[in-house]
């Protein structure tokens, strides 16, 4: 056995004691969590993880070693601290989405709009912003909450989430005095949170932001990532910045007042995670009614996106599995002038990425739900529209497919297979 294989075997015992004790200090950390949680210790010790660090500097002699072993124990450090903020935080009602602003809750829960004041920090300042489609009533209900409230309603849709939107808000902040310890608070659709949640990222380099969403693509899909943007020349989502939530509130009661359309588009969302991540969730949306459980069925959406955004927060790896029917969706809602929703865009466009019998599966579950699987328009002007998609490389456009139910993977199309596969995918 020669040197080289030596030093591997080396390092794979070094791997496996690693790996080892790795998970003593997880299980060590949960138990720590559990203390904490009970006599309500902050989970964050600075002066503790002050003396391990050093107390390891003299572990290791040899000063470079000594300073990349540290950066080791920092990162196992964190894992420690957010496995004991997602323990201490987690109850029946809220997951704990870990974040590089250190985490949010995410309360799911009916009736769970009357608690805001106790879910959110809202006894100051407040933005609330919301649009002409959402029941005045459920901002109403949140301002009745803040300590001093200030409410702006935007246009609907793409005519709100726009630079001209964005301004509005910002004039309002100014005109009201906000200052850096103010926060603004979103409740409506995605194109709502996607506003504020940018204005609130902006102003003054960045204030706190709540999110209410009030719709069903809103609570599947927007409500856990911290993305935000706004529409500008047309182009879907061109300006933006990832700025997660101080905190979230999902309240099923609020979709009483969506219109079946609105809710098949926000069921095409959770049908595409999926489809990309969980073949047996894609079963279960396939089994009965739907809607009749759909609490349960936004809970293991919303646990599925939280695990790929805590591994990617910003978008550059497993998280674009969620990219998942939008490369062609994006193309269609530029060119549909808004006669099809997002969700509606988004189910046409999950078609052309699968392979055969799970196109011939995804497509009855589809039009069971009402999604549309049939487009008049032509696929050289999807594919035009397409490659304005940020998802663009130098080759052509970063996409993701299926070929069974729960095994989404990620490559980079060309324009011409793009065009064949919209031909294929929408039976034309």
């Amino acid at each position: 056995m020669d040197e080289l294989e030596l030093a591997r075997q080396e390092i794979d015992r070094a791997d496996a004691d690693l790996a080892a004790a790795f998970v003593r200090r997880m299980e060590a950390a949960s138990r720590i969590a559990q203390y904490k949680k009970e006599r309500g210790i902050p989970v964050f010790d600075p002066a503790r993880e002050a003396r391990v660090l050093e107390q390891n500097a003299r572990r290791v002699e040899d000063p470079c070693l000594r300073e990349e072993y540290l950066r080791l124990l920092k990162c196992a450090m964190a894992l420690s601290r957010a496995r004991q903020r997602r323990l201490g935080a987690e109850t029946g009602d809220t997951l704990w989405v870990e974040s590089e602003r250190g985490g949010y809750g995410v309360t799911v829960a009916r009736g769970a709009l009357a608690r805001a004041g106790e879910l959110f920090d809202l006894d100051r300042r407040v933005l609330v912003v919301t649009d002409r489609g959402v029941p005045a009533g459920y901002a109403a209900a949140l301002a009745e909450r803040c300590g001093e409230p200030v409410t702006v309603t935007l246009d609907e849709g793409a005519a709100g989430k726009s630079l001209s939107g964005a301004k509005r808000l910002w004039s309002v902040m100014l005109e009201h005095g906000f200052t850096r310890t103010d926060c603004v608070c979103a409740v409506g659709g995605g194109s709502v949170g996607d506003t504020a949640g940018f204005a609130a990222a902006c102003w003054m380099r960045g204030v706190d932001f709540y999110n209410v969403p009030t719709t069903l693509l809103a609570q599947a899909d927007a409500s856990i990532g911290g993305k935000t943007g706004l529409d500008v020349c047309g182009v879907k989502n061109s300006v933006g910045a990832f700025w997660p939530p101080r905190a979230v509130l999902i309240d099923p009661d609020l979709l009483k007042t969506l219109p079946p359309r609105l809710l098949a588009e926000g069921m095409a969302e959770i049908v595409k995670t999926a489809v990309v991540r969980d073949g047996e969730l894609l079963a279960e949306i396939e089994a009965g009614d739907p809607y009749e459980k759909i609490e349960t069925l936004l809970l293991r959406a919303l646990k599925i996106k939280r695990a790929l955004v805590e591994a990617d927060e910003r978008d550059e790896g497993p998280r674009r599995l969620l990219n998942f029917g939008h490369t062609v969706g994006h193309g269609v809602e530029a060119l549909s002038g808004g006669a099809l929703y997002h969700g509606e865009c988004v189910a046409l466009g999950m078609l052309p990425m699968c392979a055969p019998a799970l196109r011939a599966r995804l497509t009855a579950l589809l039009q069971r739900l009402g999604l549309p699987t049939r487009c008049a328009l032509e696929p050289e002007a999807v594919v035009a529209a397409a490659l304005h998609d940020k998802k663009r490389t130098a080759r052509g456009i970063a996409a993701v497919f299926a070929d069974e139910a729960g095994a989404g993977y990620c490559r980079e199309i060309s324009p011409d297979e793009l065009k064949s596969r919209i031909e294929t995918g929408w039976n034309r």
